[in-house]
């Protein structure tokens, strides 16, 4: 049965000019609460031209945001009404597979990282399900603009480790992926929720060009509450773009929780200002994230407007390998996560239907270890740029100041040979 989580405490206000007061709820029962004013004045109730009568408004809209679950915690379905794609078992052991890849990337990215082979890098341990959920959903035309941490979707898209490797390791090239679709999807964006207005801009050029194709974006929970995302959804809403807000809420903006971020019952109503569609999915469940994304980008495809997904997961590692998650949150915190993450609830979903098992599991792990082994490899075997390269692609025609700099450089360094 379809969840749905109903916007609460509908309000209409009266105010008095005359008097400063207080509100009392009242039109408890009926879905909405009418609040009037009841002033002070020197401890009794001046006289009302409509007394024991409240003074009401009408409310002019409501809104409802549904929430997404075919698989709970434990892998057992929640509906019975599995999508097309759900019901193709070899589909979803391939899906399956790459978010195991994805595990085990990320667990190599990180011990490159504290082996000083690697910078700074930002983890995804947790987001397996919503990340590559985006990717499968999306079509190879799309256009993906991503945030600095969707690996899953990434890979599915056909970016090679070796580039997010580049990348993190402070080489821009990681940022030209080789392969298609992936080559034309944006840079990463390590500028909190600029990525939005790109796939703002991605999606009206769409719409001018009379292309069906869509724009995904991705933002955490505390990159939703910037400026340059409520302006992107204003944009698609207000331009009927083609544009699929995606928050991933991991219930973390580094070391601010989900709880004092926003007010909101829900990040996904943010859309609803926008004129957007909104749902909230749960982000540990593949089969929700993928099904809550296809039907975001058949309407976006067809015309019918943008949407706004919050795919509720958790940040099961620290924020980047420069964090201490301890210092922030409890063990029991952490734990509940790990009670809840993606990856234990889609394997027992598929080792139940017959689909997967352990021996399969320990010949895939090899099998991405070898991969990893290779990516590797030849991340650390890419030669480093010239000296020159910091200079050559800023400006179509140096600046005079930056020209003395490049040539005082190749300088020392001719020097030093």
């Amino acid at each position: 049965m379809l969840h749905r989580t109903l916007l609460a405490n509908r309000c209409a206000c009266y105010f008095s000019p005359d008097f400063s007061g207080r509100f009392a709820a009242a039109g408890r029962g009926t879905g909405r609460k009418t609040l009037r004013v009841r002033p002070r004045w020197m401890g009794r109730r001046p006289h009302s031209p409509l007394p024991n009568r409240e003074r009401v408004v009408t409310i002019a809209a409501k809104f409802e945001i549904e929430y997404l679950q075919y698989l709970d915690a434990e892998g057992k379905q929640v509906r019975d009404d599995l999508p097309a794609f759900a019901q193709d078992l070899g589909h979803m052991v391939e899906l399956y597979k790459l978010m195991l890849s994805t595990r085990v990337f990320d667990a190599k990215s990180i011990a490159l990282q504290r082996t000083g082979k690697l910078g700074t890098y930002a983890s995804c341990l947790g987001h397996e399900a919503a990340h590559v959920g985006i990717g499968s959903a999306m079509k190879p035309e799309d256009v993906l603009a991503p945030s600095y941490r969707e690996y899953g979707a990434q890979l599915y898209r056909g970016v090679q480790p070796r580039e997010v490797y580049m990348y993190w390791g402070g080489d821009e090239r990681g940022n030209d992926y080789q392969n298609e679709p992936a080559r034309h999807d944006f840079a990463w964006s390590v500028p909190i929720a600029t990525q939005c207005l790109h796939a703002a801009g991605s999606a009206l050029a769409f719409k001018i060009r009379g292309e069906k194709r869509v724009a995904v974006c991705t933002i955490g929970d505390g990159g939703s509450s910037k400026g340059d995302f409520y302006g992107a959804i204003n944009m698609a809403g207000a331009r009927q773009l083609p544009l699929v807000a995606v928050i991933v809420n991991n219930q973390w903006a580094i070391s601010v929780p989900r709880k004092i971020q926003s007010g909101s019952q829900t990040l996904a109503q943010k859309g609803i200002a926008a004129g957007l569609a909104c749902i909230q999915v749960d982000g540990n469940d593949i089969i929700a994230v993928r099904k809550a994304m296809e039907d975001a980008l058949e309407r976006a495809r067809n015309g019918h407007g943008g949407s706004v997904l919050e795919l509720v997961t958790y940040r099961l590692g620290d924020h980047t390998t420069a964090d201490d998650a301890r210092r922030y949150r409890g063990e029991a915190e952490v734990k509940e996560g790990w009670d809840k993450e993606p990856m234990k609830r889609l394997k027992n979903w598929l080792v139940a239907k017959g689909a997967w098992d352990d021996a399969r599991e320990e010949a895939w792990k090899a099998e991405c270890d070898d991969w990893m082994d290779n990516e590797v490899n030849a991340y650390l075997e890419t030669k480093t740029q010239p000296l020159s390269a910091m200079f050559d692609y800023t400006f179509a025609e140096l600046p005079a100041d930056l020209a003395a700099q490049r040539d005082a450089t190749l300088a020392r360094e001719q020097k030093a040979q």
